[in-house]
């Protein structure tokens, strides 16, 4: 075990240690190398975790080793490491909840190993309001991030059409995320069954490429939506955090173009960054996250989304309808060529408006 090194952040002394550690061994990154990235992305990750509860996900001896959640903070906190205390239903009693508030706490968090970090979608001081919704795409191989580009630019356009801005990021490891903030009064009965009612609409749409099941025996070479994440007792991976993959890659903020591109291409290595590439992006693109923060958007009626949704649908039926009835004619014109005009009438095709049980 190496000299532990004590250093000062923001008026804060830590003691660090072990930094020296290859936590990536495929690729060599240390630990020194993790709390560097940490401190070096801090402005723009810090107000994204600021006054959320945050899941630790520590891997002490690497990534290719086993790891383990914290919820509760550990009674070795410094006292300036803020808590929330939060009662957990499923566990009987009330956690202690870290507030990455700050620079120094995030530091201490990094040098605990917590490669990870998994905040809630709402803030300690209303935990049962969420200021977003989110949408985890989850590919089953040999399905990737490009057929996820597909899936989450049909999760932007059902937004969009009810003028509703949503921000694409990547998870870091095999899939994509899209967050829609509100930032107004909600409740997660309300975003879950959203989410779900959107997964589900996919899967009738596409299902080819969608499901919105959590059985693994039918994701193969499709793409989970995964709705289950706007729960109160569960956390996603924040934008810009390591993951404990054989390289160190982040969860990414993307443009739409970008996800457009990818999909064109059909090139999965568009959409994957190590913590160096977000470093020089975030100079360069400022944080791509930030309206997700403060962006004050209300969540659609679920009961409008399936009337447009019905209209659209109906809109189509009758398209259909008319080039049913038009095409019999076509064929009569040019058998006339070789055949003598028959007096026959052609009944229009009856096409049912199928009505989508959300």
């Amino acid at each position: 075990m190496s000299t532990p090194t004590i250093v000062e952040v923001e008026n804060r002394k830590l003691s660090l240690t072990n930094l020296d550690k290859i936590l990536y061994p495929a690729a060599g990154f240390t630990k020194g190398q993790v709390v560097d990235f940490y401190v070096r992305i801090a402005p723009v990750l810090v107000p994204h975790l600021a006054g959320r509860a945050l899941t630790m996900k520590r891997y002490p001896e690497g990534t290719d080793h086993e790891y383990f959640f914290e919820k509760n903070a550990p009674k070795f906190r410094p006292d300036w490491v803020k808590t929330a205390p939060i009662w957990s239903e499923s566990n009987h009693r009330t956690i202690h909840f870290i507030l990455a508030n700050d620079l120094p706490t995030l530091v201490w968090i990094a040098n605990l190993a917590s490669i990870e970090l998994h905040p809630s979608l709402s803030l300690a001081v209303d935990a049962q309001t969420p200021t977003m919704i989110v949408f985890d795409l989850d590919p089953g191989p040999p399905a990737n991030i490009v057929q996820c580009a597909q899936v989450g630019l049909w999760v932007r356009d059902i937004f969009d059409h009810f003028g509703v801005q949503s921000f694409p990021k990547t998870s870091g490891s095999k899939g994509m995320q899209i967050y829609v903030p509100l930032n107004t009064k909600t409740s997660y009965q309300q975003t879950k069954s959203f989410a779900h009612a959107v997964a589900r609409l996919l899967e009738q749409e596409h299902p080819g490429l969608v499901v919105s099941d959590m059985k693994k025996a039918v994701r193969t070479n499709k793409v989970l939506v995964d709705w289950s994440q706007n729960d109160a007792h569960k956390t996603t991976i924040s934008v810009y955090s390591l993951r404990a993959r054989e390289h160190p890659t982040v969860s990414t903020p993307i443009t739409w173009d970008e996800v457009e591109q990818a999909l064109k291409k059909k090139d999965a290595a568009r959409l994957v960054f190590e913590a160096n590439d977000v470093l020089a992006r975030v100079e360069k693109m400022g944080d791509l996250f930030q309206p997700v923060q403060q962006l004050k958007q209300t969540l659609p009626q679920l009961a409008g989304l399936v009337a447009d949704l019905e209209k659209e649908e109906e809109h189509k039926a009758i398209s259909i309808g008319a080039q049913a009835e038009a095409q019999p004619r076509q064929m009569k014109k040019r058998k006339t060529t070789t055949k003598p005009q028959t007096k026959t009438k052609t009944k229009a095709k009856s096409v049912a408006v199928k009505r989508r049980k959300l």
